[in-house]
């Protein structure tokens, strides 16, 4: 615990999103967990939804509500992306841009030392700057995303030299070494409409640029033993500090009691399998594959012959009317074989699981972060964002497989499914995916090694908190 003379007071405005607020949340546990005053700023909704945090920070872990506006195009009670259709995401953005005064009244209150936003809330360095408090950029996105993303002057200004989606599949011309993390060509087309207006008037790229240029320092989920280069070529096109905050790697993984017969149901069959022989198959709490695609995972995950426990999201909040199916009879074919699990499940407590001996992920980093500290191998598929930045990372590192798709438009077959599911999980030639997974597991798992980091971010934000004046917010 900190002294009470050291102590420093961080408030945290994730974007809307659980696979934001989630390794948020892990990160401000870490501070709260050393003696420091964490204010932790979302949504009603959002706040009532977040699993509670442990005993141990009850003290000094805070949760600050702030409501959202009603707008027109968002449903009611929508408060999260996981409660949207993507097209609908946009009216979230137009609602969060209208608690820019509350926000600001809400930050004048709390008067923290330093306050950490994400890349949605542009406005907040700014609001931040005139009531003398200290601001960080902390992106979830691994370096490699940020650093392509690359200065913040052509991302505001719309005059970025990457003009065409095919710009995005080759290196950026700021970073010097060699590499193959790009964008392949299907993945940028998934995530290009990033670069244009939406309802609420200003573009992903902008706010990530507006971000960049007024925060003090950028934190970054990464670490020096997985990412050394690409952190590099942050601080040289930011002229900043930037400090990575670790892996951030789950710490509890216990199930809430109201889940536990849930959960019983699953354990059961997760018991009866071979150690080490199921594919876990999961993509988040956004990713939904498209009919298409939907059907030729069930068919290639049947062809496989491996036993599969396949978590499947058919839609994304009540507003979603594009549901997709399971092929006719797959169910039937496969009931020995694997489970399909439309409902809540616990990530954690399945990988961790001794059955499960790989994970098919869309290479969200929270989801490679869970499986390699399980020492969980990695067959991944893509669908949008940084997906695609964090999947070739992951592939120039030997740490995860990609399903072969068609460049062009990212389709692929039941039958590339099949030969990569049994390539990592059980042929030779992919054993080298195998004893990867248990090697990351020491840099992604070890507790020590986290810690270290937030004392590193810690002793930074303790050296340089503001000297604190009245101030008030004028709008």
């Amino acid at each position: 615990m900190a002294d009470s003379d050291d102590k420093i007071h961080v408030a945290m405005f994730p974007w809307l999103a659980f696979g934001h607020m989630m390794p948020w949340l892990e990160l401000a546990k870490l501070f709260a967990a050393k003696g420091h005053k964490i204010s932790f700023i979302s949504t009603p909704r959002n706040i009532d939804r977040l699993p509670k945090p442990p005993a141990d920070v009850s003290s000094t872990l805070h949760f600050v509500k702030l409501p959202l506006p009603q707008v027109e195009g968002l449903p009611p009670d929508a408060e999260a992306t996981i409660d949207l259709p993507a097209n609908k995401v946009q009216y979230l953005k137009t609602a969060l841009d209208k608690v820019q005064e509350p926000f600001a009244k809400v930050l004048e209150s709390l008067n923290p030392d330093w306050i950490f936003y994400d890349f949605a809330q542009y406005w907040t360095g700014p609001i931040a700057a005139q009531l003398g408090i200290k601001s960080t950029y902390f992106s979830i996105c691994i370096a490699a995303m940020v650093a392509f993303l690359g200065p913040p002057s052509p991302l505001i200004d719309g005059d970025d030299y990457r003009k065409k989606p095919e710009d995005f599949t080759i290196p950026p011309k700021w970073v010097s070494f060699q590499t193959t993390v790009a964008y392949k060509y299907y993945d940028i087309m998934n995530t290009f409409d990033c670069v244009e207006d939406d309802a609420s008037g200003v573009n992903d790229l902008k706010r990530w640029g507006l971000c960049l240029q007024s925060c003090d320092f950028i934190a970054v989920r990464s670490s020096f033993e997985i990412e050394p280069e690409w952190l590099q070529v942050l601080e040289t096109i930011h002229e900043k500090p930037v400090f990575p905050v670790g892996q951030l790697p789950p710490v509890e993984y216990e199930l809430e009691e109201k889940n536990s017969d849930a959960w019983s149901s699953m354990k059961k069959w997760l018991d009866m399998q071979e150690k080490s022989s199921v594919v876990y198959v999961a993509f988040g709490s956004e990713a939904k594959p498209s009919q298409a695609q939907l059907t030729e995972l069930a068919l290639g995950l049947e062809l496989s012959g491996l036993p599969f426990f396949w978590v499947l999201r058919t839609r994304r909040g009540i507003t979603d009317t594009d549901l997709i199916e399971l092929p006719p009879g797959f169910e039937e074919r496969t009931k020995g074989q694997g489970v399909v699990c439309t409902t809540w499940a616990p990530q954690l407590m399945i990988l961790a699981h001794e059955s499960i001996a790989g994970f098919l992920t869309h290479s969200g980093w929270s989801s490679v972060v869970e499986a390699l500290t399980f020492q969980k191998a990695l067959i991944l598929l893509t669908f949008y964002s940084d997906q695609g930045i964090n999947a070739r990372v992951l592939e120039e590192k030997k740490i995860g497989y990609s399903i072969p798709r068609n460049e062009l438009d990212g389709s692929f077959t039941r039958d590339s499914v099949a030969e990569s599911l049994r390539l990592v999980m059980v042929s030779e030639e992919g054993k080298m995916y195998r004893d990867k997974a248990k090697e990351m597991s020491g840099l992604f798992g070890d507790r020590d090694r986290q810690d270290k980091y937030v004392d590193n971010i810690l002793i930074y934000l303790k050296s340089h908190r503001p000297v604190k004046k009245a101030k008030r917010f004028v709008f």
